[in-house]
């Protein structure tokens, strides 16, 4: 069985990099924030404990705690849908649900116990939410293309 402490160091750090990963979010004005995505983590991050829980509770079952995951990964896709907007002949939102998708996954991994692929992956997320967002914007620019409207510039 899981260790107490080990269990709650799992679901504050889904809290801690799922809620980094949604600063970035809100920073850009995003609508999935700060909050959205550590809920989105720390919920991830509790099912997988579930699962892996459950599979230790009644061995006899033959429960596969991966299959947690696998829903987890197909539910949060409808959320991601919801934050994907059609406006203007234009899509908005496709990085958002994109990171709704990553949040979650690394809330699975850190319900699994792999501290580490989570912190690559969100340290990953983070230097590819704001380095290609300056990149992305000077791009933009330098080929008179303005930028899509963020929720402050509205």
């Amino acid at each position: 069985m899981i260790p107490v402490t080990t269990i709650v160091l799992r679901l504050i750090l889904a809290v801690v990099i799922c809620g980094l990963i949604g600063l970035e979010r809100e920073v850009h004005g995003k609508p999935v924030g700060f909050r959205t995505a550590s809920l989105v983590g720390l919920g991830s991050a509790l099912m997988t404990l579930a699962g892996i829980y459950f599979y230790y509770q009644f061995p006899a079952s033959a429960v596969d705690p991966s299959r947690v995951a696998s829903i987890v990964v197909s539910g949060i896709g409808f959320i991601g849908a919801g934050a994907i907007i059609q406006a203007r002949g234009a899509i908005y939102g496709i990085t958002t649900a994109a990171s709704l998708w990553l949040v979650a996954g690394i809330g699975i991994a850190l319900g699994m116990g792999l501290y580490l692929p989570a912190a690559i992956a969100g340290a990953l997320a983070l230097v590819i939410l704001w380095a290609l967002y300056i990149i992305d914007r000077r791009h933009l620019e330098k080929h008179k293309i303005k930028y899509p409207e963020s929720k402050e510039e509205k």
